[in-house]
């Protein structure tokens, strides 16, 4: 296998911005610089030695990096790709569709000498070669086509713009004459292209009215070939020309549409673009040729990964191994008063965690049912947009664009249903509700988000000045003052602050009655350290109990019974135990002296093996970095 780079390789991409095909290329091997993660792809540099070039691989290609074999500094043959110009920028950027491992990390970056930066020989095949001279590469349009046994002359940007005009295609043929481009490529820079997809989702027309008017709006959701979605949308004239036109499930060529930033908040697809499609859009149906069935593509979250995602607008993909599920209820909506089918179903996954997931409308009588028949199979469901709330800490939600699959054939399940067989079945499984901190207005999040060390919060005094911050810390517990208050005195029925009564009893202030009992619960400080620094944290009656492993009764009745020494051993057994804390963080006044509270809000112990994954995933990016 080849270790060098191909000579000239970044003139060949840019003579050749949307090849017909690979077959028409020589080999590209380039070099690959500065490699770092983009969200859920990865970008690049292409070097060949003497030209570079930006790069992005498809997310399909994650997996690649991920596992090590495209690494940086190593080399990667480029199969087929897309060229886009990005005029505010005045620069061109490859999306590499298509890729593979040539080598793996270099000892250094390529060199080499280049005689006449615009005077290049770009070979085709063995014994055919070609010049190229002063290739035009900033103006749209201006790529030459490199065709196996043909003499290639230079043409200038005006010449080849008014060829390709003279010979664009009928929309009729435009899927027999024009490149087919895949969603993941299209970008707003972009000027002509056309895509070939499937209408998976069709909303219904809405009516409007805003300061400008009024005005009706629709939406549709296309995926290609490859699984790839964009939201398009049409409005007023194009809404009334394109609705009956687009059907549920057909595959159509669309061309002559603009793409911008999606906006997540009414965008219920994962793409980092939605599509606007106006009067003069071309779109035709697809016909005398087989269609395609487009692959569904998932992004996992894992269920002990949900806590960042609660009450928030994006949408996720879950798998998981049914667990139970629940007879179907009625549900009664505020907004119509109208009653829908509501059924619930418990999954877990190899995190040892599980999550409730509420199926509704049709997918609970339908799917519902199927999950019933077969429960006690334990099937592995995997299901693609769904809403995370705040119910029991986490909870998930169809909506009516979500889709369930029982017992897909993809490797995900194939190796969940291994883990469930071998082990999985045997582990004891707790709700990743109980390691979430409390619903408040920060939100639930995982005991893995925002995570930092001890110094960075201590040594940042501003912290929370302007509102609460949230973090996550990984501690011992390396002191306990056994001086210290630890509990109060509560009401046994709203938990709050009792006084001693006349005569007898407590007075609950809150409740406005006299009890003849009343509760310990814990209130007090806790000493953490860890590598970086060390801190104190204030702890109250649950997580407290989490720490010591007993009640604040249980513990004063310990002091009482037998005595302060058992009461001090009974702390220290609590200490030098690590712990995964949420905590706030907030500044405030004590004898006019402005310090720093961070107060406990969630604790679980730490989980080894979700530990190990996190710690490994940090080394990659650690390493990607580099």
């Amino acid at each position: 296998m080849a270790k060098t780079v191909s000579p000239d390789a970044i003139c060949t991409i840019l003579a050749n911005p949307s090849p017909e095909s690979s077959s028409d290329l020589p080999e590209i091997v380039v070099q690959v610089l500065d490699l770092k993660p983009t969200g859920n792809r990865y970008m690049f540099t292409a070097s060949d030695g003497k030209l570079k070039l930006k790069a992005i691989l498809q997310s399909g290609l994650s997996s690649e990096v991920v596992s090590g074999n495209i690494q940086n500094l190593g080399l990667v043959r480029i199969l087929d790709y897309t060229l886009n110009d990005i005029p505010t920028k005045n620069e061109k950027y490859l999306i590499v569709t298509r890729c593979e491992a040539v080598s793996p990390a270099l000892d250094a970056e390529y060199k080499a000498e280049a005689n006449n930066a615009e005077e290049t020989s770009i070979v085709l095949k063995p014994k055919e070669e070609v010049d190229v001279m002063k290739m035009e590469v900033k103006n749209r349009g201006t790529g030459i086509i490199l065709k196996p046994k043909q003499e290639i002359v230079a043409k200038s940007a005006v010449q080849i713009v008014n060829e390709q005009n003279v010979n664009m295609a009928p929309a009729a043929r435009m899927g027999m004459n024009r490149r087919i481009y895949p969603l993941l490529s299209l970008n707003p820079y972009q000027g002509m292209w056309t895509i070939k997809v499937r209408v998976t989702s069709k909303g219904s027309v809405r009516t409007y009215k805003n300061a400008r008017g009024e005005g009706c709006v629709f939406n549709v959701e296309l995926t290609d070939e490859d699984g790839t979605q964009i939201q398009a949308t049409m409005f007023n004239d194009a809404a009334r020309k394109f609705y009956d036109k687009f059907a549920l499930g057909k595959v159509y060529y669309i061309s002559k549409g603009t793409l911008r930033v999606a906006n997540k908040q009414f965008n219920t697809v994962k793409n980092d673009y939605e599509m606007n499609l106006n009067e003069n859009s071309e779109v035709e149906e697809v016909s005398n040729e087989a269609a395609f069935i487009p692959e569904t593509k998932y992004i996992f979250v894992p269920i002990d990964e949900l806590g960042p995602y609660v009450n928030g607008r994006e949408l996720v993909d879950v798998i998981g191994v049914v667990q139970s599920v629940s007879p179907t209820v009625s549900i009664r909506r505020k907004s119509n008063n109208e009653t829908i089918p509501k059924r619930d179903i418990t999954i877990a996954d190899e995190t040892k965690k599980t999550v409730v997931i509420s199926l509704w409308n049709d997918l609970a009588t339908t799917v519902g049912q199927e999950l019933v028949d077969m429960a006690d199979k334990s099937p592995v469901v995997a299901i693609k947009t769904l809403k995370v709330g705040d119910f029991q800490g986490v909870s998930l939600s169809t909506l009516s664009k979500s889709v369930v699959a029982i017992n897909p054939e993809i490797p995900e399940a194939k190796k969940l249903r291994n883990w469930f067989d071998s082990e999985g079945k045997e582990t004891s499984l707790a709700s990743v509700g109980a390691g979430l901190s409390p619903t408040t207005k920060g939100g639930a999040r995982s005991m893995y988000s925002d995570r930092v060390f001890l110094s960075h919060i201590v040594s940042n005094s501003s912290l929370g000045e302007d509102k609460p911050v949230f973090f996550s810390i990984k501690a011992y517990v390396s002191y306990i003052k056994p001086d210290q208050t630890m509990w109060y005195r509560a009401c046994k029925t709203c938990n709050k602050k009792v006084t001693e009564a006349i005569g007898s009893g407590y007075w609950c202030e809150g409740c406005q009655k006299d009890d003849n009992e009343c509760s310990l619960r814990y209130i007090m400080v806790v000493k953490v350290s860890d590598a970086s620094d060390e801190a104190w944290l204030s702890v109250f009656n649950e997580e407290a109990e989490k720490i010591l492993g007993c009640s604040a009764d249980e513990l004063n009745k310990l002091k009482t019974e037998e005595g302060e020494t058992s009461y001090q051993m009974k702390l220290k057994e609590a200490t030098w135990v690590p712990h995964l804390f949420r905590v706030s963080v907030t500044p405030h006044e004590y004898n006019n002296d402005r310090r720093q509270r961070i107060t406990v809000r969630a604790i679980v112990p730490l989980d080894y093996a979700a530990e190990s994954r996190y710690l490994m995933e940090e080394i990659s990016k650690m390493k990607i970095s580099q």
